[in-house]
């Protein structure tokens, strides 16, 4: 009986033979051929070990990296043709956020240059 890592083949036929049972008084018969072949696998004991820095994946990546963005950097508002209550302004700037349920719509913040702040839920 020949044996590659936890995986027992026949003698007779090279046929993959049943798991084994754990002792060397054990028979494996050949599921093929039929022939009785020692259970010599069970005296090996096989452990494996990985990390998975052992199998890289664009996805882990992605997820395990730590971004950083300062804050000042980042354009968060744009412009649009809102008329502003306080001023009456129709140029004024927003931007979006989640503030509720993910099955919700989201809420506008607009932001005129008169310093007037309002908000809108979609």
């Amino acid at each position: 009986m020949a044996s590659m890592g936890s995986l027992v083949f026949c003698n007779d036929c090279g046929n993959l033979l049943p798991m084994t049972k754990g002792s060397s008084r054990n028979l494996l018969v050949c599921r093929c051929c039929g022939a009785e072949n020692r259970d010599a696998a069970s005296a090996k004991t096989i452990l494996t070990e990985s990390k998975p820095k052992d199998f890289p994946s664009p996805l882990r990546q992605k997820l395990s990296s730590v971004q950083v963005v300062e804050r000042h950097k980042v354009q968060g508002e744009a412009t649009t043709t809102e008329t502003c209550p306080k001023c009456a302004r129709t140029e004024v700037r927003f931007s979006t956020a989640q503030t509720r349920g993910a099955d919700e719509g989201s809420t506008v913040f607009f932001h005129c240059d008169c310093g007037y702040r309002w908000s809108l839920n979609n």
